[in-house]
């Protein structure tokens, strides 16, 4: 049975999507994916913390840094959750 295409936890060389076609849940590429996916989600969680513990008193490029580093962590998770979401029965 052909599952539907899996959006991967990457994006392909011009930053377009990437998908995974396969009937099989636990081939290299799925479980690739799978910890991909968790790596992206536990630096999301680390970077949360450290942006609640500095936003109090961090200079102004420390918190540009910051920014564009939660941007990065809240995209990885917005595609995780879609791909999760797609994959629903």
């Amino acid at each position: 049975m052909t599952h539907p295409p899996r959006l991967l936890p990457w994006s392909g060389p011009e930053g377009k999507p990437c998908y995974l076609i396969t009937d099989d849940h636990g081939g290299p590429v799925s479980r690739l994916a799978d910890a991909t996916e968790s790596i992206q989600l536990d630096m999301g969680t680390q970077l949360l913390t450290h942006a609640h513990e500095m936003l109090s008193d961090a200079p102004h490029g420390e918190l540009r840094f910051l920014a564009e580093r939660l941007t990065e962590a809240l995209h990885d998770a917005l595609r995780v959750a879609e791909s999760r979401g797609q994959r629903l029965d």
